[in-house]
């Protein structure tokens, strides 16, 4: 028996309480003054520990240990001290009761490991955070490994619990965890592979955060908001949010448009079908309008004096427009849209640039655009996309041609008035 424990015990005699009774009272009163100790470790850890720490961070320049405060490091830590108040009175509280001393010390014991592994979850966390700070982090992501080692974290803490409230050594329960490896793999299988993906995502730079995918077998289109051990979070366009696991990332194709944003330029692949009906030579009072734009204007001599100069020398009779070579109001045109592309400042002049003639079809003959906006941001690549097929609809008929349509009810009921 303690000194406290004989003293109390010493009291309830002299009150008058019968010995077996004081034993009893005395046992009862140690414990609730380890419970009144526990709490007051509680209240000074919480109230004046924490509260000054709280306040040394708010004046410390670094930012660092914001984070940790932010993710409730310490406050995590500061359960340990009941705890450690409770492990350390075992003895006090059941002096004569060896199994009851161990019982408690097992579980503070137990519950210390706990909490620690609640603390080291937080301390990750907190990592994790500070990482995203530096800008390695926007191409080097860790979520998914500080995921890893979360698991593993609880799987230690799990085992040391175990191993505390059962009084066996953890090596012994390792190796019994030996023969489940079969049912740990079954049930891990989501998270072992998605440690093998992320470490394939990671190494091959596959997607990042901010990156724009395209994966139609799981309707997303969208940009990744986060990449994580099991999943890849990406919010569409639509603003809903999908959630693939990060595995199908590896095992399924997907689009990724990073490449375009660093290229900085974006691909315009469009067609303008023009009427086969309004495609004809070009007479020479179609060549004198034709010359006055100014795109065109120096094309059209060049093109003219080469025409003449082969006729001249080929010979032919030039009242027949079939004979020799000759000008056509739809080779002018493209002649245009390339010289227009050619000048317009939001075209990328370094990048492929043509326009070239699509076979003949039920629609028409397109003249097709292949060419990259300098400019890729999404609405902005839309805005010139549709400035520049405004302009060629509007330009067509300067060269006597005619957009195609298919017949609409209007064109059908003036068809049929006249």
């Amino acid at each position: 028996m303690t000194e406290l424990a004989r003293w109390i015990h010493d009291q309830l005699i002299n009150l008058g309480v019968g010995e077996t009774a004081a034993a009893i009272l005395d046992q009862l009163v140690i414990i609730a003054l380890v419970a009144l100790v526990s709490v007051l470790a509680n209240f000074v850890a919480k109230r004046i520990i924490l509260r000054a720490v709280r306040a040394f961070i708010a004046r410390t320049p670094t930012q660092w240990d914001d984070y940790f405060l932010h993710n409730h490091v310490f406050d995590r830590l500061s359960h340990l001290a009941p705890a450690m108040v409770i492990y350390g009175s075992a003895s006090t509280m059941f002096p004569t009761n060896e199994t009851l001393q161990g019982g408690v010390q097992h579980a503070a014991i137990a519950y210390m490991f706990v909490m620690m592994a609640i603390v080291a979850d937080g301390f990750l966390n907190a990592l994790g955070e500070i990482y995203g700070t530096f800008e390695v982090s926007r191409t080097r992501p860790i979520k998914s490994y500080l995921q890893v080692i979360k698991i593993i974290v609880y799987l230690v803490a799990g085992i040391l619990v175990i191993s505390a409230l059962t009084d066996r050594s953890p090596w012994g329960l390792l190796s019994g965890v030996g023969a489940l490896t079969a049912v740990i793999m079954l049930v891990f299988k989501d998270s072992i592979l998605g440690l093998v993906a992320s470490i394939q995502v990671t190494a091959h730079d596959m997607v990042l955060p901010g990156d724009w995918i395209e994966m139609p077998k799981y309707g997303v289109d969208g940009d990744v908001i986060e990449v994580t051990l099991n999943t890849v979070k990406i919010r569409n366009f639509d603003k809903t949010i999908s959630t693939i696991p990060t595995y199908a990332l590896v095992s399924e194709t997907f689009k990724n448009w990073r490449g375009m944003s660093e290229s900085g330029g974006r691909r315009i692949k469009r067609a303008v079908f023009i009427d086969q009906n309004s495609v004809r030579f070009a007479t020479p009072e179609m060549l004198g309008r034709y010359a006055q734009i100014d795109a065109i204007k120096d094309y059209i001599a060049d093109k003219r004096a080469e025409l003449d100069k082969h006729n001249a020398e080929h010979g032919g009779d030039p009242s027949v427009p079939i004979n020799g070579r000759r000008l056509t109001n739809i080779g002018t045109f493209r002649a245009y849209v390339l010289a227009y592309l050619r000048t317009h400042p939001k075209i990328h002049q370094e990048m492929t640039l043509l326009v070239r003639q699509l076979a003949p079809g039920p629609e028409g003959i397109g003249i097709e655009l292949y060419c990259f906006s300098n400019d890729t941001a999404w609405g902005n690549y839309e805005d010139i996309q549709s400035d520049i097929f405004d302009h060629l609809l509007a330009a067509a008929p300067e060269f006597d041609l005619r957009v195609f349509q298919n017949p609409a009810g209007a064109d059908v009921r003036e068809a049929l008035a006249s």
